[in-house]
């Protein structure tokens, strides 16, 4: 049995900025707002939502089939997923396009500014759901908004049930689209942050969201997630990093991690509990896909 992972694999440019944003941004000025910030590192990575989370699950030693687009310049990206033991049979190219690239700054502070060009990751309602591939569970990340609307509509139909976590895609919907998602998935993950969005525009209150699905997560950073499950609400505390290096793609390994835990039909506290550790050993490396267990 397999988890299916609709959503974006990208090209992650990461650049270092040694100070702090607020520093930089007058507030009353946001309206003329001209900034530069001084970057002396950078580096290249593999990344996107779907990638990052199927190399999470390949850690953990669990199946991974991304449903995704690249473009022209991704066949290596390819052959690395299919190294790491990643079913890449759903992995669609679309020719005239380049494969999804994020540029992303971070701060001193772990702030981040990402610019993103969707590129091929624009083209992804093309690729349908499979529904003979032994597909047991799967999870709806950021990807084109039409692939997202679609890909829900057709696990549902499929009764594959599937996380939705709206991440970085959360604005692209409004509060009847994201009431459907919420109404088509078993389960929800978020940041606070998004969190917060995803209560604002559907006008429901987080129990009430998680009184719709079997299960809801939101994430704390440092301070671990709240999991509402079974009519409660848990606090499950983080885990102290041994160090604090890049938080690229920390959701994406608590994602994986908590997948992997669904897979095996773990209560959620648990899957949870799985995701803060893989969290915690992701910040400690550069990227995405760069931490071992």
């Amino acid at each position: 049995m397999s988890i299916l992972i609709c959503g974006s694999l990208a090209f992650d440019t990461i650049m270092t900025f040694e100070g702090r944003f607020a520093e930089q941004i007058l507030p009353d000025q946001l309206h003329i707002l001209n900034v530069s910030f001084l970057v002396p590192g950078m580096r290249r990575e593999f990344g996107g939502c779907a990638g990052n989370i199927a190399y999470g699950l390949r850690q953990l030693g669990s199946p991974a089939v991304p449903l995704a687009m690249i473009g022209n310049d991704g066949q290596d990206y390819c052959e690395r997923l299919r190294g790491l033991g990643v079913d890449t049979r759903f992995i669609g190219t679309a020719a005239d396009h380049y494969t999804a690239q994020a540029m992303i700054m971070t701060d001193r502070d772990n702030n981040q500014i990402t610019g993103f060009h969707p590129g091929a990751m624009s083209q992804a309602h093309e690729n349908r759901v499979p529904t003979d591939a032994g597909i047991r569970l799967a999870i709806i990340a950021p990807d084109g908004r039409d692939a997202m609307l679609q890909h829900a509509e057709q696990l549902h139909a499929a009764g594959i049930p599937f996380v939705f976590d709206p991440g970085q895609g959360l604005p692209m919907f409004n509060g009847q689209e994201l009431r459907r998602f919420i109404e088509l998935a078993s389960w929800v993950a978020v940041n606070d942050y998004e969190g917060r969005m995803l209560s604002e525009r559907t006008g429901m209150a987080l129990d009430e969201i998680a009184a719709h699905v079997r299960g809801l997560v939101v994430t704390l950073a440092e301070q671990g997630c709240d999991v509402y499950a079974d009519g409660r609400v848990t606090r499950v505390a983080g885990v102290k990093a041994e160090t604090v290096v890049d938080p690229t793609g920390c959701g994406d390994a608590f994602r994986a991690a908590m997948l992997h835990g669904l897979l095996q039909d773990w209560p959620l506290v648990q899957c949870a509990t799985l995701g803060n550790r893989l969290g915690a050993l992701k910040i400690a490396r550069r990227g995405g896909q760069n931490y071992t267990l």
